[in-house]
């Protein structure tokens, strides 16, 4: 059973969110079954998959399937073209814009520098222009568009939707990226971390579908994560939860800008592994980047560094090994404090190095975790990869739209 509703009439709607959650993540289910698995009657998830059907939002696929005693039932599905939405990236180095069907999937993903040393003002511009040019490609109606998801480097105050001085980026202190944004486009804009955008996203249509309890690392210009506990997005206190970069792994290590020192991001981003590899290439040479090296070092960047490891070059595996298996002692932390049932790795930072990542993380979380004994941790890479935030985003919007939301029994 993934989660348990209530007939209870007050919370119509969120009974109304457990019907449709469980259609989105069954392959075809019937009737009966959403009523097995929900403790709803037969009766209410009939009257709600009614309404649903008018709606459009579900559809008959019109296969049966027999039941014990040959009483055929009819499947359910999701409609995917019932509507879309918009996803938004931002990336220090690269925004990101995707429109996706009701099942998560894209239609049209388009990527844009992000405007170098730009104004806020700059940047919320190019993000309305690319957001403008890929909804026109996907030929989506408008009154279709349920919103824009804006998956945004930390911290966030979601109060009042404001970015709270991320330390990659320069005169971004407290803007109000969620007012400027919707006021760009014209459509209503949910935000988020970047990282939890795309844990939900996993959660909606990636490795995460189904599972109740996983964390989501974040591998890219930094390192973020994002939790789902009983399948609920887990924020925390002041909705910043998941910095999993924030976490020491080199006691000694150098000084992280949050304060700390020897932080995961800190050691591991892509500038601490070209750093690194520098390094060993300028006191020991070798390898398939040495000559590249003499002619520039800075032709031997991450991407160069990822593809000299992929191809098998000692250095620049023993760095990106090196890296991994820090991201795995973190693993490890988080599984031992939220005893999750899966940790998903993603984003463009692991690249053509996954399995890399993959395996040092499976192998820690085989042989440490205090419950290990008990079952093991599973380990997935993202399906989304590189576009994992960006379908997050448009997930933030599918999320807060269909899915059950425990805070919607406790309202008013």
């Amino acid at each position: 059973m993934r989660r348990a509703g209530t007939n209870l009439p007050k919370v119509g709607r969120y009974n109304r969110a457990v019907v449709l959650d469980q259609i989105q993540l069954a392959d075809g289910i019937s009737r009966v079954e959403i009523a097995h698995h929900t403790g709803l009657t037969p009766q209410t998830v009939s009257g709600i998959v009614r309404r649903l059907l008018d709606e459009g939002i579900v559809r008959e696929d019109g296969a049966s399937r027999v039941a014990s005693g040959g009483k055929p039932r009819t499947t359910l599905r999701i409609n995917p073209d019932a509507g879309s939405a918009v996803g938004l990236h931002f990336d220090p180095v690269e925004l990101t814009c995707a429109v996706v069907d009701l099942l998560g999937r894209p239609l049209v993903v388009k990527r844009r520098p992000t405007p170098p040393h730009a104004s806020p003002q700059d940047v919320v511009a190019a993000m309305a222009g690319l957001t403008a040019e890929v909804v026109a490609e996907a030929d989506v109606p408008l009154d279709r568009v349920l919103g824009l998801g804006l998956a945004t480097p930390g911290p966030i105050d979601q109060d009042d939707g404001t970015v709270v001085a991320p330390p990659q980026l320069t005169n971004w202190t407290r803007v109000p990226v969620k007012r400027m944004l919707s006021e760009a486009t014209g459509l209503a804009v949910t935000i988020d971390n970047d990282a939890t955008a795309a844990a939900v996203g996993e959660r909606w249509s990636g490795a995460g579908r189904g599972v109740p309890n996983f964390a989501y690392f974040f591998l890219g210009t930094g390192i973020g994560g994002g939790l789902i506990l009983d399948h609920q997005v887990y924020r925390g206190g002041s909705l910043n939860a998941g910095e999993f970069g924030h976490v020491s792994v080199l006691p000694d290590g150098p000084e992280c800008y949050c304060g700390n020192r020897g932080c995961l991001e800190r050691v591991v981003n892509p500038t601490a592994i070209v750093a690194e590899v520098h390094r060993r290439l300028a006191a020991q040479g070798g390898g398939v980047l040495a000559e590249r090296f003499k002619r520039d070092p800075a032709l031997v960047d991450h991407a160069a560094i990822r593809l000299a490891a992929e191809a098998g070059d000692p250095l620049a595996g023993a760095v990106v090994d090196q890296a991994a298996e820090r991201v795995a002692s973190v693993a490890v932390s988080v599984a031992n404090i939220t005893d999750v049932d899966l940790i998903v790795l993603g984003g463009h930072g692991i690249s053509h190095v996954e399995k890399r990542y993959a395996d040092a993380v499976a192998t820690a979380l085989a042989t440490r975790p205090l419950s290990r004994h008990i079952r093991t941790v599973d380990v997935a890479l993202s399906p989304l990869g590189a576009d994992a935030a960006v379908v997050g985003g448009a997930a933030l919007v599918l999320h807060a739209t269909y899915s059950p939301q425990l805070s919607a029994l406790l309202a008013d």
